[in-house]
């Protein structure tokens, strides 16, 4: 019986058992990261084609518009244009991971040319980051929809109530 023992094994027991429960817990981890992730990039990715379709709409909105009233060759056009160009380049399938494609410069440029239109067109323009949560979002629209009240003004000169002064008398 004494041979069947090792004393060895229990010098590493603690190493072993560390090991087994690590590969154990990194396959475990391994199954939940990927259902995790494909969530998340479902989400994020449904996120970036709103803020997309919001910016291809407003353009070809103002594009229309412009070409109802034949004003082609105005700058709010070629920003039209430009907007439109940038968003045809955005990829519509995953990309391989050989492409050198960087999404967020691409994003930064859809977003300068988006501001620069409403800037030419005098319109307030409506920044629907991706990166915003639904709190901050739904805090912005009720902000927006909702009147603030009107903080009270100091004034310059103080007024006493209950003095009614009639006629031009002034004592200086």
């Amino acid at each position: 019986m004494a041979e069947d023992f090792d004393i060895e094994s229990l010098v590493h027991l603690e190493q072993t058992f560390f090991e087994t429960g690590f590969e154990d817990g990194f396959a475990h981890g391994k199954i939940h990261g990927l259902i995790e992730g494909r969530a998340l990039g479902r989400a994020k990715g449904f996120e970036m084609w709103e803020e997309l379709g919001f910016y291809e709409g407003f353009a070809l909105m103002w594009k229309a518009i412009y070409e109802k009233q034949g004003r082609g060759d105005d700058r709010a056009t070629n920003h039209t244009k430009r907007l439109l160009d940038l968003i045809v380049q955005f990829p519509k399938s995953n990309p391989s991971e050989t492409d050198d494609m960087d999404f967020p410069k691409l994003f930064r440029q859809i977003r300068s040319r988006y501001k620069a239109l409403c800037s030419t067109l005098g319109v307030r323009p409506s920044l629907r980051y991706a990166d915003r949560s639904q709190e901050r979002d739904g805090a912005a629209d009720s902000a927006v929809a909702e009147p603030v009240e009107a903080l009270p003004k100091e004034t310059v000169w103080k007024l006493e109530k209950g003095l009614r002064k009639t006629g031009h008398a002034f004592d200086f």
